[in-house]
Parts: structure tokens; C-alpha cells; sequence
């Protein structure tokens, strides 16, 4: 998210110097000199049009006719197609998976059971309440179609329940009205004082799917609320906002059905709440960034439309190379096995991708349209000084390379601190933890592991060819933890229901999968021809689990990689950007700390999902590579005329404003995430969105310039600023 950093002078007599800082001037007796210059020259020829034609009045008139047209097209017969599924939880060839996959050969698979769960408060249940209960069973049989299990009390009589089969829809959204069915007829036969609770784990996916009933919205809402306000606060305009913030939320519209397309089509697994706030947010920032190369050009040119081409000229290619390197970054999770977290690489490169086009070509062609006065009440307009050369990020910039090893001692030391949140972090929810807000199914099952074992709500399923069924048997009745048992044989497989002492999801009902597993399973043997299985709702738990580990260990390297190889290629050097990416792998690990222990002591978040710690590294470390290319590529552009040091400091004048007004709408954008009712997405917004706060207000502003001040000239080893002019993107 980032912009062109081309060395330039400001006011109207820069633009006729041949001062240093001219390229032209300073590259005539070197390999930057006329032959260099002819090398380039074609392709700064094709911008120069490009950009003309944006701006130019017929131009700008066709561009948004297009745009328009397009967006008509995607909207109109696309927009009917079905948000996909919000994903499986495990590997398709996880054990887990594959027992669920054998389960769909038992009679009745499509029937699973909700608990019905009755109390008053920890009182005894009396005659009356028993009679209620049966009374409540026959007309849940009557509803269902199915046979309810006799009242079953529980052994200190203060609470009863029914287990109630029901016949699961095609998703969660299709179960939920069954559910909704359920809780109907409970609630018609419940005697006053009488608590009844439908838990469980169709009830469970209901509820889960009932929340999202119109969160999407909220989400939309909210998002362009945070935006408008923020770029209200940035352009001081109440008209400029509208601008950039129509044309995003037009790319956010078409990204939304173009990925709903996608995940129908390619069957990709995603939430869709995340590509909206990516879109949302990268939008914003790549039109802050054109937007104020834009006003510093109106400063130099009469003619808006001549400066918003100089803009865009000098804005593009480095938005184009920030976007790619998020793009590239995203797409490395098409080698993650969780297929949610695939789905989600893949869309979300679509969806920035989208977000590009819009910002480079729908934007600049609605301010050439729009003109100068976008800007009111605070015009900028030629021969004006630019503020930024003497601001207070000129200031800051100054202070911190004129004392390069304290700032580093102490910017390291705070990221340490920081960091030091991440010691007894726990990773991996509980069913009753994933909700944000209190669900029924959640209560339910709390009232349910006071009195029963609470594995009731979530039984293991083991699978055993004929053969070793018996065997099978004997060895289930070593293991502890173990409650009951109860068999079901077909011909091909013989299965053991398994009710354990443990609530679901906990780390008890994790190790009991473990020790199930160690008794019964062949797990030196492929999962595909494995005699037992074992699966159930804590056994995808624990698969998820390990699925999200070996993840994070194949996917992290490759986002590493990718940004390492996009800032070799941009700075020339080897030694800048091993040393950016180590900084920006501490400030990655200060922002998930300092977002796990805000999540404890804020909102009481007892462990980060399985699938946050990936996507949130994954975030933090593309986003931040944004940034530095804003920074780091000005600032060698500007050493070629005044040394590292000093380049640094103009650099910093010229780019703080707009990284931090970036960095502040991408954390808002984030934060949106925690209206949503899953506290995975209310994780993923907060430790993004204090990890973009973070290396944008240190570790950009403070840290990175009082490295490179420490360095000095050696930052761009081996080569030299002034030396490449091949890697120079078009001048203005």
C-alpha cells in the first residue's frame, strides 16, 4: 500500500533545478547516465499515456463508464449466487474426516440427536416436572418423525434430559430451522420455574449459523462508518471522503459476489466477513496514498488534470508492487490444509485484486472528473510551500537518527516486552468459547456438565472393520475416562458410540481422543486403509488442531520468502532487507502477544482459535511489507542525492502523514471484525489491527529509520543508491 518515492523537490522552482536530487543531472557520468536513461525511457513513455488518457476529460468519462458497466454485469446475474459454506473444520483426509466420511454409510446418517436439558437452578425436580418432560418427548416425536429417548434423570435428581433425533439439513442454515422446531415445542410444554435448554451438536451449528443472520450487514455498515469517519479526519473535507470511499465500496460489492462466484465454482471455503474488511481496507489505503501524492502535485501544477497524471505516474508502481506482495503472500495459503484457511488465501487475493483495479483506475478517473475543488474548504493550489519538508514527522525523523542506538535499544526492548504476552498463551477453543455473544446450545451444555457427563453432548465415534470389532470392544474398556459404550455393527463396519467424563473441546476431551487412539487405532498405517478409526466432534478438534500446526510451519517460511524476494528486487540489496524482515518478524510476534493478553484482560478470552495465529502472522507481515516499501523505497531514492541518513529524515517527512492515516483506517477496518459473533473474527481484528497501530507508530516512524541511521551506507549492501537506475520506477 504504498506509493511511487522517487526522489523530487517541491515548489514551483524545484521542478527547473538541476539540483543533486535530479536524476537526470546526477547520473550523466555514471551507469545512471543517457544510455540508462534511453532503457527506461519506453516505459515511462507508456505511463505518461496512460496516465493521460485517466485524466484527460474523455478519458476519465470512459473509464467510469466502464467501470460502471462492469460492475453492472458482475452485480446483476452473479449477484443470486450463495455465499459458500463457512467450511469444514478438518482435512479432508484427516481420521477424523474419513470416519465421518464411513458414518455416511450407517442407516439413519443423516439423523443425529439434540439434548433437551431441564433444571430449576440446581433444585430437585419434582413429579410434575418429570411428567412435563415426557409430555414435552411425545410432542418432539411428533414434530421430528423420529422416536425420543424416555426421560433420562440425572443421579442427584436436580435435572433431566431428553435426547431428541432430528433429520439434518443440507448446512447449518438448513438445520437451524429444525432446531428452531425444537425449541418451539420445549418451550410450549415448559412448566413455569422449569428451565429447558436444547444443546448439542446439530444445535450447536444452528447456533452458529443463526448468528450470522444479518451480520454481514452489520459488518458492511460499520466498516463504511469507521472509513467515512477516519477519512473525514484525514482530508479535513466533507467532500473528498466521498470519493474514495464510493469507489471502494463499489470494489468491496463486486469483490463479494466475484468470491461467492469463485468459492461455488472452484468449491473454496472462506468467511466472507474477512475479504470484505481486506478489500475495505487495502481500498482505503491505496487511495490515501494516490490521494496525497495527488494533493503535493496540486501544489506544483496549475492544472489539476496534469497533477493528478504526475500523481498517479508516480503513485501507481509502487501501489501495484505493495499489492502483489499482499496477493503473492495470501496466495501461499493454497498450500494450507485447513480448508478454510485455503479458501480464505485464495478469495482474498481476488478480492485485493479487486480492490487494485478499482484504486488505480476508477479512482483517478472520478477526481479528474471531480477536479480541484474536491478539496474544500482546503484547496491546495500552486506555488503553495510544501508543509511536509518542516512537519512535525520531519522533526520526529531528525530526533530519532540523531540518536540511532537508543531509539533501536529501546523500540527492541518495547517489542520484547510486548512479545513476552505470548508466554502462557493457549491456542484452540472450546465449543462454548467460540461464541462472542451466549447462546442457547452454550448454556445448555454448561447446565448439562454439571449434572451428566458432559461428553453426552459430544459422543466419539469409532469405527472398526468385523474383523477387529471385537478386539476393538476389549480395548475401549481399558481406557480411561471412558463412561459407556454403545455398539451399532453394519456389514462393512461395526461402530462404537463413546461417552467420555470431559466437555467437549477442552483439553481433558482432547487427551481422551489420544488415549482412544493409542488403544484401538493403526496409525502407522494410512488413514484410507486403517481397520479402526476414531472421529466425533472432539477428535476434529484435535485433528484441526494439528492441521493448524503443520500449517503455520509450511505456510509462515513461504510469507517470509515472498517479502524477503519482493524487497531484494526493489532495494537492490541484501542486507536492508534481511535486516527489515527481521524487524518486522519481532514487531509480528510484539502485535499477537500484545493482542493475546489484551484479549485475556479486555474480553476474556481464554486461548486463540487454532486458525488465528497463522492468519494473523500471515496479515501482520504481508500489511507491514506494505508499508516498508512506502518508507524504505523513498528513502534509497532520496539517498541518492542526500546520503542515507538525511534521506532517511526526508523520507520520513514526506511519508509519515499518509502511512499513519493509512495505518490508522486499516486498524479501524480490522477492529470492524469484532461486531461479528465468532471469536475467532473478534481475535483476527484485534491483534491485526493492534499490529498495524504498532508498526506504523514505531516501528516505520522510530525504529526502522534509527536502524538505518545506525547502519548508515552499508544499509544497501552491495550495491549503492544511484547505482541501479534500472530498478527506478517512471519519474514524474
Amino acid at each position: 500500500m504504498s506509493q511511487l518515492t522517487t526522489p523530487r523537490s517541491t515548489g514551483t522552482t524545484a521542478r527547473h533545478s538541476t539540483a543533486p536530487n535530479d536524476r537526470t543531472s546526477a547520473g550523466a557520468t555514471g551507469p545512471t547516465g543517457p544510455d540508462q536513461r534511453r532503457s527506461v525511457a519506453p516505459a515511462a513513455g507508456s505511463s505518461r499515456r496512460r496516465a493521460h488518457f485517466l485524466t484527460s476529460r474523455r478519458g476519465a468519462w470512459i473509464v467510469l463508464a466502464i467501470a460502471l458497466a462492469i460492475s453492472a454485469i458482475v452485480l446483476g446475474p452473479l449477484r443470486a449466487v450463495e455465499a459458500p459454506p463457512r467450511g469444514d473444520s478438518v482435512p479432508a483426509a484427516a481420521e477424523s474426516a474419513v470416519a465421518a466420511q464411513v458414518g455416511q454409510g450407517f442407516p439413519g446418517s443423516d439423523v443425529a440427536p439434540v439434548l433437551v436439558v431441564l433444571d430449576r437452578g440446581g433444585d430437585v425436580l419434582g413429579q410434575q416436572d418429570l411428567d412435563a418432560a415426557a409430555a414435552m418427548g411425545t410432542a418432539l416425536a411428533a414434530v421430528t418423525g423420529h422416536e425420543v429417548s424416555p426421560v433420562l434423570p440425572s443421579q442427584d435428581g436436580a435435572a433431566a434430559m431428553l435426547s431428541v433425533p432430528i433429520t439434518l439439513g443440507a448446512d447449518n442454515s438448513a438445520t437451524a430451522e429444525v432446531v428452531e422446531q425444537v425449541r418451539a415445542v420445549v418451550a410450549q410444554h415448559t412448566v413455569p420455574g422449569l428451565s429447558a435448554q436444547v444443546t448439542g451438536g446439530p444445535a450447536f451449528g444452528a447456533d452458529i449459523a443463526s448468528s450470522f443472520d444479518g451480520a454481514d450487514i452489520t459488518l458492511l455498515l460499520v466498516t463504511i462508518g469507521i472509513v467515512a469517519v477516519l477519512l473525514i479526519g484525514t482530508y479535513r473535507s466533507p467532500v473528498l471522503f466521498l470519493v474514495p470511499l464510493v469507489v471502494v465500496g463499489l470494489a468491496d460489492q463486486v469483490a463479494t459476489v466475484l468470491t461467492r462466484w469463485l468459492g461455488t465454482t472452484f468449491d473454496l471455503q472462506f468467511d466472507g466477513g474477512i475479504i470484505s474488511v481486506l478489500v475495505f481496507g487495502a481500498g482505503t489505503n491505496y487511495a490515501l496514498l494516490l490521494i496525497s501524492r495527488y494533493r503535493e502535485e496540486l501544489r506544483t501544477h496549475e492544472d489539476h488534470r496534469a497533477a493528478l497524471a504526475s500523481a498517479w505516474r508516480g503513485a501507481v508502481p509502487a501501489v501495484v508492487a505493495s499489492n502483489i506482495t499482499v496477493v503473492l503472500a495470501l496466495l501461499t495459503l493454497a498450500l494450507a490444509t485447513l480448508p478454510g484457511t485455503r479458501g480464505l488465501g485464495i478469495a482474498s487475493a481476488a478480492g485485493l485484486l479487486v480492490a487494485l483495479i478499482a484504486a488505480v483506475l476508477v479512482l483517478p478517473a472520478a477526481l479528474a472528473v471531480c477536479g480541484r475543488r474536491v478539496f474544500w474548504p482546503f484547496v491546495p493550489r500552486a506555488g503553495q510551500p510544501d508543509p511536509q519538508e518542516t512537519g512535525v514527522w520531519s522533526r520526529v525523523a531528525r530526533v530519532v537518527v540523531g540518536r540511532p542506538t537508543q531509539v533501536v535499544v529501546g523500540a527492541v526492548l518495547l517489542l520484547g516486552i510486548l512479545a513476552s504476552g505470548l508466554l502462557g498463551t493457549q491456542v484452540g477453543l472450546t465449543q462454548t468459547q467460540k461464541f462472542r455473544v451466549a447462546s442457547e446450545s452454550s448454556a445448555g451444555l454448561e447446565v448439562l456438565a454439571e449434572h451428566y457427563p458432559a461428553g453426552e453432548a459430544a459422543p466419539l465415534q469409532v469405527y472398526a472393520r468385523p474383523a477387529v470389532a471385537s478386539q476393538v470392544a476389549t480395548e475401549l474398556d481399558t481406557v480411561d475416562g471412558i463412561v459407556r459404550v454403545q455398539p451399532t455393527q453394519t456389514d462393512a463396519w461395526s461402530r462404537f458410540t463413546v461417552i467420555g467424563e470431559a466437555a467437549p473441546g477442552t483439553p481433558a476431551a482432547e487427551q481422551l481422543v489420544r488415549d482412544v487412539r493409542g488403544a484401538v487405532d493403526e496409525q502407522d498405517e494410512p488413514v484410507t486403509e486403517r481397520s479402526v478409526l476414531v472421529g466425533g466432534a472432539n477428535a476434529q478438534d484435535l485433528d484441526a488442531a494439528a492441521a493448524a500446526d503443520r500449517d503455520f510451519l509450511v505456510v509462515a517460511p513461504l510469507v517470509l520468502l515472498v517479502a524477503l524476494a519482493v524487497l531484494v528486487v526493489l532495494l537492490r540489496s541484501l542486507l536492508a532487507p534481511v535486516l527489515l524482515l527481521v524487524v518486522n518478524v519481532i514487531s509480528s510476534a510484539a502485535a499477537i502477544g500484545a493482542g493475546a493478553w489484551l484479549g485475556r484482560v479486555l474480553f476474556g478470552f481464554p486461548a486463540l482459535d487454532v486458525m488465528v495465529p497463522l492468519l494473523a502472522f500471515l496479515f501482520l507481515v504481508a500489511l507491514g511489507i506494505d508499508y516498508t516499501i512506502f518508507l524504505v523505497h523513498r528513502a534509497r531514492h532520496e539517498a541518492v542525492a542526500h546520503g542515507t541518513r538525511e534521506g532517511m529524515v526526508r523520507a520520513v517527512a514526506h511519508t509519515g502523514a499518509v502511512i499513519t492515516s493509512a495505518g490508522i483506517v486499516l486498524a479501524g477496518v480490522f477492529a470492524a471484525l469484532g461486531v461479528l459473533p465468532l471469536v475467532t473474527l473478534g481475535q483476527l481484528g484485534l491483534i491485526v489491527g493492534v499490529g498495524v497501530l504498532l508498526d506504523t507508530l514505531l516501528v516505520r516512524a522510530v525504529l526502522v529509520p534509527a536502524i538505518f541511521a545506525l547502519v548508515g551506507e552499508r544499509i544497501w549492501w552491495p550495491s549503492a543508491p544511484g547505482t541501479d537506475a534500472a530498478v527506478d520506477l517512471p519519474r514524474t
